[in-house]
C-alpha cells in the first residue's frame, strides 16, 4: 500500500507550513512534488479569504472570500463564498497532473470548502486509489474519514517540529524505496 499521510490540527499550528517544508527537502533530493496548498489572505491582520496554489506551475486562485468583497461567483459558506470555478481551474489540474508527473503528491487541504467542488472530490478518489505517495492536510471534520486510509499526525505548537521530522523521514523512506 502506498504511503498515505493526514495532517491536521487547529488553525494556524503550521500545517501548511510544514507540507511546504516536506516539498522543498523532497524537490532538494530531486523528487517531483506536485499537488496543491492552500493559504490564508489576510488584509490589516483580518482573514479575508483563502488562496489555492499548484505547486508545480505556481498558477494561483482565489478559494475563498469574505461574502461581497469578491467578483469571482461561489457557493455560500459560512462568512465565505467558496469559489468553485476558482478550485476547479487550480487546484483539480494540478492534483490530476500530479497523479502523472509528481513522485508525491501534496493536496492541502481536504476539507469542506474545497468540498463544495464535485472536481476536487473526484480528483481526490483517484489520488486514494493510486500507488502515489500522498501527504495531505485533513479538516479536522474529516479526520475520522482519512484514519483508516493511512497514518494520521496531528499538529500542536510543541510537536510540529518534531512531527516535521518523524513526516520527512517517512516520505523519504518511501521514495527511496520507489526509485531504488
Amino acid at each position: 500500500m502506498a504511503l498515505r499521510i493526514f495532517v491536521t490540527g487547529p488553525a494556524g499550528v503550521g500545517k501548511t507550513t510544514l507540507v511546504e517544508r516536506v516539498a522543498k527537502e523532497v524537490d532538494r533530493w530531486g523528487y517531483i512534488v506536485g499537488g496543491m496548498t492552500t493559504r490564508e489572505v489576510r488584509r490589516s491582520g483580518r482573514r479575508v479569504g483563502f488562496k489555492i496554489t499548484a505547486l508545480d506551475t505556481g498558477e494561483e486562485g482565489t478559494l475563498a472570500s469574505i461574502r461581497g468583497t469578491s467578483h469571482l461567483p461561489g457557493v455560500p459558506f459560512g462568512k465565505y463564498v467558496v469559489h468553485v470555478d476558482e478550485i476547479e481551474r487550480v487546484a483539480v489540474p494540478a492534483i490530476k497532473r500530479a497523479l502523472v508527473e509528481a513522485d508525491l503528491i501534496i493536496i492541502d487541504e481536504i476539507g469542506p470548502m474545497e468540498y463544495k467542488s464535485g472536481g476536487f472530490s473526484k480528483a481526490v478518489g483517484e489520488v486514494l486509489k493510486s500507488g502515489k505517495p500522498l501527504l495531505a492536510v485533513v479538516h479536522r471534520r474529516f479526520v475520522d474519514r482519512f484514519r483508516p486510509l493511512g497514518e494520521v499526525h496531528t499538529l500542536s505548537f510543541e510537536n510540529r517540529n518534531a512531527e516535521f521530522g518523524i513526516i520527512l523521514d517517512g516520505v523519504m523512506k518511501e521514495l527511496k524505496g520507489i526509485r531504488g
